[in-house]
């Protein structure tokens, strides 16, 4: 039977949330403070979440007991080999069929355009193991793509970034229209977005070379958030005027403006600090904060655009400081 399967929007019901323990590489850190920094912000998140919906936690083995210790008793902690933490990036796209049958979308993952830092062999098989283990079909793509690549309204429109989907490392082969095809086949949208770039920061070395998920987001079926970098000494004050002019020349959409955090730089350089990296889920919006004037900004816009969910704003600097942020250590599973 040929099912015509379709990404349900962010803001629809979940099952679930998915997640993975961070416990090795770059993103636990070298050192113990390094670990207890990045323990302390995966739980962190894990534990705002659980309060509104169920939190399944990809763990290996060796740290299931350490990681009991940080994470509300309600989350349910899996074991699992993993490479890396990043669960939009490994796990599957959920999608469901007319008649409420669930899948998960299988992208080919290779550590963000096989970057030279990154390892990928236990992650490439994660959402394949989340997809057994629920009982659902993989929907094998050869797409090299994540989920932080993607983003969509649930009504058709999806956002890309060029140097995501097309670029180094990842389908430099494709066309454009190969993309979209392979794109909207998987994920039932049918209106391909395009940004051309990413964030500055997100070129860095740990970066994911363009995520659209900290440019910019769907809020609603019309209604499109994106970074507002508004000061014009930090190099993504040009990277959010062309954000916006281009989403003006799509048409068809509410723009909403989210100032950037005052902050403008970290000890590596300029800070890709976004609250577009946020999280919506049952009840509630899971926000980045990071001790900034902007924090209450950001949590009245979201409070407007969702006025019926809790804003939940969570401390997300020491993830952007692995080159992420709540947004990318999370995964719905729609209901």
């Amino acid at each position: 039977m040929e099912h015509n399967w379709k990404m349900p929007a962010e803001w629809a019901h979940h099952e679930r949330t998915w997640m993975a323990w961070p416990s090795a590489g770059y993103t636990l850190g070298d050192t113990d403070s390094d670990h207890q920094e990045a323990r302390l912000a995966w739980a962190s998140v894990a534990n705002a979440i659980v309060r509104f919906e169920p939190v399944s936690m990809l763990c290996v083995a060796a740290d299931l007991e350490m990681a009991r210790q940080f994470l509300d008793p309600r989350v349910s902690l899996i074991e699992a080999q993993l490479n890396d933490a990043w669960m939009r990036d490994i796990g599957p796209t959920f999608v469901k069929s007319e008649t409420g049958q669930l899948a998960g979308v299988n992208w080919v993952f290779n550590g963000w355009g096989a970057q030279s830092w990154a390892s990928w062999d236990k992650d490439a098989e994660v959402a394949g193991v989340i997809n057994s283990r629920i009982g659902v079909p993989s929907l094998e793509s050869a797409l090299i793509n994540e989920g932080g690549g993607i983003h969509v309204n649930g009504a058709g429109a999806v956002l890309l970034t060029d140097t995501v989907q097309l670029g180094a490392g990842r389908n430099e082969t494709w066309s454009r229209e190969e993309v979209e095809q392979e794109v909207h086949q998987k994920l039932g949208t049918d209106r391909a977005i395009w940004i051309r770039r990413g964030l500055t920061r997100d070129y860095d070395e740990f970066g994911t070379r363009g995520h659209i998920d900290i440019v910019a987001c769907f809020a609603g079926v019309n209604t499109i958030l994106y970074h507002e970098q508004q000061n014009p000494d930090h190099p993504d004050y040009s990277v959010s005027h062309e954000v916006k002019r281009t989403l003006e020349e799509v048409g068809g959409f509410e723009l909403i403006g989210v100032p950037a955090p005052t902050k403008l730089r970290d000890e590596e350089g300029f800070v890709d600090y976004s609250y577009i990296n946020h999280y919506v889920i049952n009840g509630a919006v899971i926000l980045c904060s990071f001790d900034d004037p902007n924090d209450e900004v950001a949590r009245g816009i979201l409070q407007t655009v969702y006025p019926d969910r809790e804003i939940v704003l969570v401390d997300a600097r020491a993830l952007f400081a692995r080159g992420g942020g709540i947004h990318c250590i999370t995964q719905q599973q729609p209901a």
